[in-house]
């Protein structure tokens, strides 16, 4: 049965090792079942549990089947997991028992126990069946039979290790079902022998992985166990599991590195520090590069080999794992990392070998990745490969500078060697890529081969890098390429092809604010300019870099000598000017005024003292500086006086210039604060949050493209302005630092100077600052003279002396000895004089400069004021009192409110309670002597009293009650009162009741006065009064002139009382007193006090045989609501017109509440019959009998004397509803003519004695 051994061929790591699964027993059985086996092993997947929590995962399995033999089990301490076989089958067709017994059984036994004697324990026993040896042996025994004696005999605890395949290479349902099963039987079991054996070789690897800090431990040897379970992964097709082995190598050994940089180093880091003698770059065109395997594996690899062989594999797996833009971005941080870790562990290099082995290894990176992606894939991605295009790029031009192939000259005999060399340690090409016209290696050896050769391999490599970089926006990574390009040219002596790219470098570092960039910059900048002959530019990159403190102080005197040299000589052009920004020759830091509010008068002195900041490391001699200055006269010049321009100008006079922009006027640090806000969104129904976040206000600043801001250190269009005003100071020296200049001009022509540029001039060569920012200005004006007045206080009073301020402008006319002002005001109004008057004089500046004695004299009318001499542009300010009448206006009739007719009311600021004042013009017409015409002042004075009168009566008896309000804010002494009746009737008396011949009446209060009336026969129907006080202010003890008193007139009509209504209340028979529900008694009783009289005369008058009658409404009613009225509430009554006579109502009221209540209101009105043309007229007493309650239900409860007319055409609206019907009128008396002698009297009422039941709610 056994076939004849062979020898065992060597294990090659290629991708198509698989799992070795051995088969015993008969072979020529497994062969003719192997086809169909290895078709259907792999084709449904399985589910693969691991330890340690990782996640499941679905794998397709597939095995190498070979036979089995003694010498493929696994010795001691052999850890290969490649060559281990993971599960062991024993295929038998025996049906027969007798040769079960003869042969198989010894044979099962003899592989058992091979297994057993190498603890394998993963084995499987596949019993075939066939239906057409069954039929040529009718003697045999059932299949289960066999079947039951393998299990017996092997398969003890273990029966399903024995599975029956039926008919395998028949068709039919019964064969797919056996194949079916034992293929789910052969999955389980590798999967199970996967499981174990990769567990406990993790298990191994990682104690290996634990000893590491022990003196011995070799990171190779535990490099190739680790690689070992990759290996397996990638066996098993699964190859990011595999990726993580590598990657953990990886990071182990990197760890090492930096650990030794660090000073901690591991003694197996030694071999790795051998010197470099290969650098042919990174071999990715197989999957496994076995040379430097077995290098590694040997403990004989380089850091390089190392790092070359690990990558390899990493590039293959991701190649796998369809990931070829991650091999590029791996590549390029592989590169860089390399670089690093030589010099971290002192690696010995030639140089210019790292350089090959990177523009080498770029490249090998390159064509492998486009290998496997076509055209379009690469221009897409060319963000993940850009990277290796200008890394090489950058080696390739620094193995150009080294071997000598950059100069102008070419390389020399030295340079010839080292190339050589370098070609030496490349070694010879690779066989995979030999075939190959553009490799790596041919391209290095070509570039590297002549001057010609290296220029063009070098322009290409630079050109597609730049290229590449611009299609996908990253700008500065393109002009950081552009710059090399121009140093490139700067050594092959082209300066004309390297400004365009040292312009775009330098563009690019202002934009994003790199100092020390900008400054080497351009100094290779000025050296190209320099060789071009541009002179202008050359001059401008000089200053920049003189004042540029990145620099030695020996390089700044040599650019800013550059500058001097230049000035000094000879042009052949005088006129000519070279003209450079001022920014990097000086800077203006302040400027200040003299006068410092930068106003003056024409003629006058203007002083400009400004501080210039020196950026040039040496004295510069400056032949002049000059500021420019813009003239203009605006439409409305004329109007601006000194004391406006000085209102609109700073006060101190310093005006500071923020800092100049730097170099790079757009570095992060000077972009704007971020300003965020909160911003939340909640529902309109419940209000409730639904989302909240963070915006950016300022986002169009921040994301604002900072490339576009500035182009150049020059701004465009940069000329120098010819004005004819300039402020100029010649032979001037500027120090390093800061620097005082003065410019002094004298105003000649009145208007607005604009300071426009500052220039300062160093032979033909001018720095110019061309907007000076803030705005500078200082004015020059011409002033007509002025004279302004106003009153010191907020309101003048009238009655008492005030002060006015009088100000004189002089503007540009000169106040001579005699002149005068002529005041010619009203009669009412006095201009006191007052020999200790005195004027100031102030210079336009407001500082004073003299005072003088004021000369006033009046004659009548005409007030004249001698003026003291003032030169032009200065001020006269005096101040005088001026005295106005104090008289109120006069008042008609009886009312509370005073009159109006003819006055003008005046509120305060801060409005109170009481009214405004009464206020009355005065104007002043002034002569002055600069002017021809008349200036007419207008003064306005306010009354400080309010005065108001009322009429009082007690029966007969009349008194008049005047109150004195004072409105304005100063307390007064009230002193003198009178009261005169004007008409002069003898019999009428007027008895002052007011016991204090003085009285204080402080501000917003009020002071009465009571005079009572008595006249002897019958008194007029109207009296005509006049009220007078004198009056001071309280805090003046005594005055130098008398003032006159304030006095008040008005008139009272009918004031003579007619009628005397009385009212009572009885209690209900055989009670005391009232209580509240019961009915009670009303009896009102109208008297009349007088005989007829003159007033009685009106249509409301009836003529009898013996006396005259009229007709009068009464009225009862409670507003208090104390009171329920039962009944007629209203009623007309005809009233004779005699002393005494007398007319009583009688009516019903009840209480509703107890307690002491006031009488009900009883009111008193005229009845005045309605005249109509119709004979038909109804009776008004029937009328009113028939419609009393619908009179009283439209009169109003509450009548006074001002709502009298109001009632009267209540009374004719309420008419249009009883259409046909006339309407009479009622008229209210005036005040005083009707006594009511129960105002104010109260009544006693007892509550009820009825129980009630008080629902009390208590929650």
């Amino acid at each position: 049965m056994d076939a004849p051994e062979e020898p065992l061929p060597p294990v090659i790591y290629t991708m198509e090792n698989k799992p070795i699964v051995t088969c015993a027993g008969d072979q020529n059985l497994f062969t003719s079942i192997y086809p169909t086996l290895s078709q259907q092993l792999p084709r449904e997947p399985m589910e693969w549990r691991r330890s340690y929590g990782r996640a499941p995962k679905m794998i397709h399995l597939e095995s190498n089947f070979v036979q089995f033999k003694e010498e493929l089990l696994p010795k001691d301490g052999n850890k290969a997991l490649l060559t281990f076989p993971f599960l062991h089958i024993y295929w038998t067709e025996c049906c027969d028992t007798e040769v079960y017994k003869a042969a198989v059984k010894d044979d099962l036994t003899k592989w058992q126990n091979v297994l057993k004697a190498h603890s394998s324990v993963d084995w499987l026993i596949v019993v075939v069946e066939n239906d057409a040896r069954k039929k040529n042996k009718t003697n045999i025994l059932p299949r289960t039979s066999i079947v039951d004696k393998i299990r017996n005999d092997f398969c003890n605890k273990q029966s399903d290790r024995c599975v029956v395949l039926s008919d395998p290479l028949k068709d039919s349902s019964r064969t797919q079902e056996s194949w079916n099963a034992f293929l789910t039987k052969l999955r389980t079991l590798l999967l199970m022998s996967f499981t174990k054996n990769l567990g406990k070789f993790e298990d191994d690897m990682r104690t290996l992985r634990e000893k590491r800090t022990e003196p011995g431990w070799s990171f190779c040897e535990y490099f190739m166990v680790q690689e070992e379970l990759a290996f397996v992964f990638e066996m098993l097709q699964q190859f990011e599991d595999a990726l993580v082995q590598y990657d953990e190598l990886d990071a182990l050994f990197s760890q090492y590195v930096v650990n030794f940089g660090a000073g901690d180093g591991a003694n197996w880091l030694t071999f790795f520090c051998q010197p470099v003698k290969s650098w042919n770059g990174l071999i990715l065109r197989k999957p496994i590069d076995m040379d430097k395997r077995e290098l590694i594996q040997r403990q004989e690899a380089t850091l390089l080999d190392l790092r070359s062989y690990l990558f390899s594999r990493q590039c293959t797996l991701l190649l796998f794992l369809q990931r070829p833009w991650e091999v590029a971005q791996r590549a390029l941080e592989l590169l860089h990392s390399c670089v690093q870790e030589l010099k971290l562990l002192e690696v010995s290099v030639p140089p210019g070998a790292l350089d090959c082995w990177v523009f080498l290894s770029c490249l090998e990176v390159l064509q492998r990745i486009e290998g496997c992606c076509d055209r379009a894939q690469m221009d897409s991605n060319i963000a993940h490969t850009v990277g290796l295009w200008s890394y090489a790029t950058e080696k390739l031009k620094s193995l150009g500078y080294l071997c000598g192939l950059a100069s102008e000259k070419g390389p020399n005999s030295e340079d010839l060697k080292r190339t050589v060399d370098l070609l030496a340690g490349l070694g010879a090409e690779r066989p995979e890529t030999a075939n190959t016209a553009q490799s790596p290696y041919k391209k290095l050896k070509e570039a590297l081969s002549s001057v010609e050769a290296f220029e063009k391999h070098y322009l290409d490599l630079s050109h597609a890098t730049i290229e590449m970089y611009t299609s996908i926006g990253r700008i500065r990574s393109a002009k950081f390429v552009g710059k090399d390009l121009a140093e490139f040219y700067m050594r092959k002596k082209s300066p004309q092809k390297a400004e365009l790219y040292l312009q775009g470098a330098l563009k690019n570092y202002l934009a994003e604010g790199w100092a020390l960039p900008v400054t080497h910059t351009r100094k290779q900048l000025a050296e190209c300019q320099k060789h071009l002959g541009q002179i202008e530019n050359y001059l401008q990159t000089s200053s920049l870099l003189a004042s540029d403190c990145h620099l030695t102080d020996e390089e700044r005197k040599y650019f800013c000598q550059e500058i001097l040299n230049f000035a000094s000589q000879q042009t052949d052009s005088p006129g000519h000017k070279i003209v450079l920004p001022m920014h990097s020759f000086a800077q203006l830091k302040s400027l200040r005024f003299d006068p410092s509010n930068a106003v003056v008068h024409v003629g006058g002195v203007l002083s400009v003292e400004i501080t210039l900041w020196s950026q040039m490391p040496v004295p510069i001699h400056v032949e002049q500086i000059a500021a420019n200055v813009h003239f203009s006269i605006e439409k409305n010049n004329h109007r601006k006086t000194a004391e406006w321009l000085t209102k609109h100008r700073t006060s101190n006079g310093i005006i500071t210039f923020p800092q100049e922009p730097a170099p790079f006027p757009a570095s992060q640090n000077s972009l704007p604060a971020l300003e965020l806000s909160e911003m939340s969104e909640r529902s309109p129904s419940d209000h409730s949050l639904h989302s909240t976040g963070i915006i950016c206000k300022n986002v169009h600043l921040l994301l604002r493209r900072q490339e576009s801001g500035s182009s150049l250190d020059v701004p465009s269009g940069l000329a120098l302005e010819d004005g004819a005003h300039a402020l100029r100071c010649s032979r001037v020296t500027l120090e390093p630092g800061p620097n005082k200049v003065l410019f002094r001009t004298q105003a000649r022509e009145p208007g607005t100077y604009t300071l426009r540029q500052l220039c300062a001039s160093v032979g033909p060569v001018w720095f110019v600052l061309p907007h000076v920012y803030p705005i500078v200005q200082y004015d020059v004006y011409s002033q007509e003279p002025q004279l302004h007045v106003e009153p010191l206080t907020d309101s003048l009073l009238a009655g008492i002396p005030q002060k006015v301020k009088f100000t004189v402008t002089t503007g540009h006319y000169t106040v001579k000895n005699g002149d005068s002002l002529q005041v010619s005001n009203a009669e009412a109004m006095l201009i006191l004089c007052h020999a200790e008057n005195r004027a100031v004089i102030y210079s336009n500046t407001g500082e004073k400069s003299s005072d003088a004695s004021l000369r006033v004299q009046s004659s009548g009318r005409v007030t004249s004021i001698s003026l003291p001499a003032a030169p032009a542009y200065h001020l006269i300010e005096f101040e005088l009192d001026v005295l106005s009448p104090p008289s109120a206006p006069a008042a008609r009739g009886n009312s509370d409110q005073p009159a109006q007719r003819g006055a003008r009311w005046s509120c305060p600021e801060k409005p109170t309670a009481s009214h405004c004042m009464v206020t009355t013009d005065h104007k002043l017409s002034i002569d002055c002597p600069w002017s021809i015409y008349s200036t007419v002042i207008a003064l306005t004075f306010s009354v400080p009293f309010q005065t108001t009168h009322s009429l009082l009566s007690a029966g007969t008896r009349k008194y008049i009650q005047i109150c004195v309000q004072n409105l304005s804010e100063l307390d007064f002494r009230l002193s003198d009162s009178s009261l005169v009746d004007t008409g002069g009737g003898a019999d009428l008396q007027l008895v002052p009741l007011n016991t204090q011949s003085q009285q204080r009446v402080h501000s917003r209060q009020s002071v009465f006065f009571v005079w009572e009336l008595k006249w002897t026969r019958e008194p007029p129907p109207a009296l005509h009064c006049r009220f007078s006080v004198r009056f001071t202010p309280a805090s003046e003890e005594q005055l130098s002139v008398s003032l006159q008193p304030y006095t008040y007139e008005f008139q009272v009509e009918n004031f003579f009382t007619l009628y005397k209504v009385k009212a009572e209340i009885f209690p209900p028979l055989g009670m005391e007193y009232c209580k509240t529900g019961s009915l009670c008694s009303l009896e009102v009783s109208i008297t009349r006090l007088a005989d007829l009289l003159e007033v009685d005369k009106d249509e409301a008058l009836t003529e009898s045989d013996e006396y005259f009658t009229t007709k009068l409404m009464y009225e009862v009613g409670d507003n208090s609501s104390n009171w329920a009225v039962c009944g007629k509430s209203s009623g007309v009554l005809s009233m004779p017109v005699a002393a005494q006579a007398t007319h009583r109502v009688h009516m019903e009221v009840m209480p509703l509440f107890a307690g002491h209540l006031p009488f009900p209101d009883v009111r008193l009105f005229k009845y005045l019959p309605h005249h109509s043309a119709h004979s038909s007229q109804l009776d008004a007493d029937s009328w009113i009998e028939n419609d009393s309650l619908s009179v009283d239900k439209h009169v109003d409860d509450a009548v006074d004397s001002s709502s009298v007319k109001s009632r009267g055409c209540v009374h004719s609206a309420a008419s249009t509803e009883h259409r046909g019907l006339p309407m009479p009128r009622l008229q209210a008396f005036p005040p005083g003519q009707v006594f009511n002698s129960s105002t104010g009297m109260q009544v006693f009422v007892i509550p009820s004695k009825e129980d009630h039941v008080l629902e009390v709610s208590v929650t």
